[in-house]
Formats: structure tokens, C-alpha cells, sequence
């Protein structure tokens, strides 16, 4: 799937780029944030997409005005517009232009530009991107576009098509859910799939929001009598909307929902299963429910049965009889016998499935990392990277990064990165450029460098400033950028990567 990341801000009609200073002992949240967006991509994406050879395109953002780049650093479209232009899809020229911003009568207008310059897609008004978020980063729709018509909003896909007529008050994504498009019409929300290409859920409801974490689960829907129910993607009824609420969480079939001012867990006939022996229910586990009693979390089972007491501050389910568990403040592992497997030592837990692995981070800014028998098999590292699709991490111990597979096998980068031309030396404690067959292209002078990124570019760092160097070692910018305030650094030509994360954006 190929997404626009980026962050556009709305209290004033403007889009400004966001300069705050973040310090540095967060990089470990950056880092999974920047997992959770590959995993999204991996989870999601049905038919993967050979885009070796493609064009990708890049808002820039310099001197107060928003241009466009392509991947070699050329320019598109010369940074003259006061809004940011959106690009949807950076692998295809469908450049939207916000322009003629009143801030007084809150009105605008919109065009839509290719590479060349050309105005297209002309036979529509108020062209816009289908903008969603889940809080900590922002993207578009692909392949699909809104428009405006005498005050109605239909759907086209990047080519002009028609998909939807324009016929609708307002046009949305419904927020953290990929491909669900909510449609309002005579103020009731209906719901066009994305994926499936079609209306799933006509308007008539009061509103329309996730079940699960993505499309797959299906969507709770409420009435004009205040009841809830859940419509699955396949535009049948799961459950009759007929309860007071309808809590997002589910799984095996089960759901939890509100009868009566009662909290039950029901099946998908609505036969109740599970109504006491707990205050609410965060999450459906393989062997029963992981409950909150007064304020502390434990697991039953599907008939009541306790299998871990309340007595947690945090519990989440990993994998077989295995959970994540915090108490007094720390988090360790315990199994549903309540035995302690790993112990209560460190800051926080993740479980990344796709690598199948636990990252545990400790109260150093340092990172164990467990394999699926609980081993440490890296201890007190720094995870400078994960790449979910190309299966390796590359991580920062006593001032060297190494790589590893999944299998947590050191490898070499040009064993994981076959595609690129040079790859990161260090010598004497500074770095340069080998090229595969192990020359040295470029001496090892630098304080610091990254490795060759997928377009070519290398960053690298002298006397506290960056510059940048091509595929072929030559230097495109000498050092002469001070990043010191950036967690992430990335250079396509001339431009760097903007400071806030969720901008996909580049700026000089």
C-alpha cells in the first residue's frame, strides 16, 4: 500500500510546520511509532506493489511556502504556495494545491497538478485528499479523492472516475480505520469501503465507529433510539442493534456490550455468555477475558473462572498462556498459572508479532530484546531501527551499530540492503563508504553517518554539521546543516527530513 504520511493543521486555516524541540531520551518512542507504521503497511497492504522503478514525490517546505520534489531532488514545484500541497500517493503525481485561503468567510479553493506543471482532474470543484489519522501520524486514502458540487460531496479515483455521485453533506475517514469512509447524508452517516469499492452501510444511522483495529472487525452503529449494534464488512448483521452500548473489543466472536445498564459478553447470536465477576473488560485473550476488578487487571475464563487474580497494574496477552504483566511500576512476564517467567525489571514491554519478538526497555533508555522462549538474546542495546518488511533491526551498543535478522543473526548491510551502492564503514572511529565488493569509496573522515537511504542519499556529519553525499560517493552538499534537535535524519538531495515525524515532508 502506498501512503502520504504528513500533518495538516486546522484551528486557523493554515498549515505551519511544527518546530518543537523534543529531547532526546524519547527516540524510543519514535521508534515504535515508526514499527507501528510498517506494520500497518504490512498488515494491510493485499497485492504488493513493484515500485523499484517508480517515481516518489515530496512536499518541501522552505522559506514559507510549500513546492514539491521528486526523489532525485528536482524540483516539481517550486515552493510558491502559502498551504501545503498534499500529495496522496507519493508514487503518483497527484499534486493537491490549497490557494486563495479567506480565513474571515472560512472559504478556499483547490487544484490538482501532475508533473508537468498541468492542472488536472478540472472538471471537478474542491478537489481534496481523504485525510485520516490515529493520533500519531497522518495519511490519505489511496486512490480515492473527494469533490464538491453545489454544496454535496461525491468520490472520484486519481484518474477522474466517478465513484460516488455528488450527493452527500460531508465525506470523511473514519479516524484510525483504514479504507472506511464515512458518507453523511439527510444527517445520517453511512459507510463506502474502501477496499470492497461500495457502500456497506447506507446512511441511516446516528453514528457509525470501529469494532477492532481495523476494517476486518466490522463497525458499531447507533440509532436514532440511542441503541447500538455492530454491520460487518460484509454488510451483514453481526449483532442486532438492540444494546445500550457496544464496547470496542472483541474477538473469537465474543463482544462486550451494555444491556440494561449490565456489561455481558456476548457471542454473535447474542446468546449471553459472561455478566459478573468483573468492573469491565479490556481484551478478548484465546482462554477467556483480561478484566479490570476494583482497578486491577487479571484474566477468567469464559465460564467465570478466575485464571489470573486482579492483582496487576497492567496486564496484556501475549501468545499461548504467556502475558505481559506491571506491577509495583515495572513490567515482567507471567504465565496463566500466575507464575513470574521474566522478572519485574524494566519500564515498559512490547511484542512486535510480525518479528516475534519482545522489546523491553529499561529505566536506562536501553532495550533487552526476548526472543518467544523469553532469552535475552540482545541485552542493553538502542533500537536505531526496525524494518518489519525486510526483516532485520539495527541497533546502537557501546557506540557501534550492528544488524541482525529476526533470527537474531548478526548480518552484515550489505547481506540485509543488497540494493544499495554503498554502505556504512567505521574506522578509527569515524566513517565512510565500501562499496559491495568491499572498496573503499569514500575515506572514513566523518563524526557520524547513516546508511545509504532507498534513494540514494547518504547523510553524513563533521564538526557537528550535516551534509550529504550520492549514490556514487560524490558529495551533493557539503556539512553545513545543524540537526541537533532532529531524532530523525534523512536527506533527499539538498532537502532534510522536516523535525515532526508525522510530516513526511522535507525542508531546507
Amino acid at each position: 500500500m502506498s501512503r502520504a504520511k504528513g500533518r495538516r493543521y486546522y484551528t486557523s486555516n493554515t498549515q505551519k510546520l511544527n518546530m518543537k524541540k523534543v529531547i532526546a531520551f524519547i527516540v524510543a518512542i519514535i521508534v515504535v511509532i515508526m514499527f507501528v507504521i510498517s506494520l500497518k503497511k504490512l498488515l494491510t497492504e493485499t497485492k504488493p506493489k513493484d515500485i523499484a522503478n517508480l517515481t516518489a514525490y515530496f512536499t518541501v517546505y522552505d522559506n514559507n511556502q510549500w513546492g514539491v520534489i521528486d526523489d532525485k531532488g528536482n524540483t516539481i514545484i517550486p515552493p510558491s504556495y502559502e498551504e501545503m500541497i498534499i500529495i496522496p500517493d507519493k508514487n503518483k503525481d497527484v499534486f493537491i494545491c490549497t490557494y486563495d485561503v479567506n480565513l474571515e468567510e472560512e472559504t478556499y479553493q483547490t487544484k490538482v497538478l501532475n508533473a508537468e506543471g498541468e492542472e488536472i482532474l478540472t472538471q471537478y470543484h474542491h478537489v481534496e485528499p481523504i485525510e485520516n489519522t490515529d493520533d500519531s501520524t497522518v495519511w490519505y486514502e489511496e486512490d480515492i479523492l473527494k469533490y464538491e458540487e453545489n454544496g454535496q460531496y461525491g468520490l472520484i479515483n486519481f484518474e477522474g472516475k466517478e465513484i460516488l455521485k455528488p450527493e452527500y453533506q460531508n465525506i470523511y475517514a473514519l479516524k484510525g480505520i483504514e479504507k472506511s469512509i464515512i458518507l453523511e447524508k439527510d444527517n445520517k452517516k453511512g459507510l463506502f469501503s474502501n477496499n470492497a469499492k461500495e457502500i456497506i452501510i447506507h446512511p441511516q444511522y446516528e453514528d457509525i465507529t470501529n469494532v477492532g483495529e481495523s476494517y476486518e472487525s466490522g463497525y458499531i452503529v447507533k440509532n436514532a433510539e440511542n441503541k447500538y449494534g455492530i454491520i460487518g464488512m460484509d454488510k451483514k448483521p453481526i449483532l442486532e442493534v438492540k444494546y445500550d452500548e457496544v464496547k470496542k473489543v472483541s474477538g473469537n466472536n465474543h463482544y462486550v456490550v451494555k444491556e440494561n445498564e449490565n456489561l455481558e459478553v456476548v457471542d454473535n447470536t447474542g446468546k449471553v455468555l459472561l455478566n459478573q465477576g468483573f468492573d469491565s473488560i479490556e481484551s478478548v485473550n484465546p482462554e477467556g477475558f483480561t478484566i479490570i476488578k476494583e482497578g486491577k487487571y487479571g484474566v477468567i475464563s469464559i465460564s467465570g473462572e478466575t485464571i489470573i487474580p486482579a492483582e496487576y497494574e497492567d496486564l496484556q496477552y501475549l501468545f499461548t498462556n504467556d502475558y505481559i504483566a506491571k506491577k509495583e511500576g515495572k513490567y515482567g512476564i507471567i504465565t496463566s498459572d500466575n507464575t513470574n517467567i521474566v522478572p519485574y525489571e524494566y519500564e515498559n514491554m512490547h511484542y512486535l508479532k510480525v518479528a516475534d519478538f519482545i522489546e523491553a526497555e529499561k529505566a536506562d533508555y536501553t532495550t533487552d530484546i526476548l526472543d518467544n522462549q523469553f532469552h535475552k538474546v540482545l541485552t542493553s542495546v538502542i533500537i536505531s531501527e526496525i524494518d518489519l518488511e525486510k526483516g532485520y533491526m539495527r541497533i546502537r551498543k557501546d557506540n557501534d551499530y550492528k544488524y541482525y535478522n529476526f533470527k537474531f543473526e548478526e548480518k552484515t548491510s550489505q547481506e540485509l540492503l543488497p540494493t544499495n551502492t554503498l554502505f556504512l564503514w567505521k574506522e578509527n572511529g569515524k566513517y565512510g563508504y565500501k562499496n559491495k565488493n568491499g572498496e573503499m569509496i569514500v575515506d572514513a573522515i566523518y563524526d557520524d553517518a547513516k546508511e545509504q537511504n532507498a534513494y540514494g542519499y547518504c547523510a553524513v556529519k563533521k564538526d557537528g554539521l550535516w551534509g550529504v553525499l550520492k549514490s556514487d560517493g560524490s558529495v551533493v552538499m557539503s556539512p553545513n546543516v545543524n540537526l541537533d534537535d532532529y531524532l530523525y535524519i534523512d536527506f533527499i538531495a539538498e532537502w532534510h527530513r522536516a523535525k515532526d515525524l508525522s510530516l513526511n515532508i522535507y525542508t531546507k
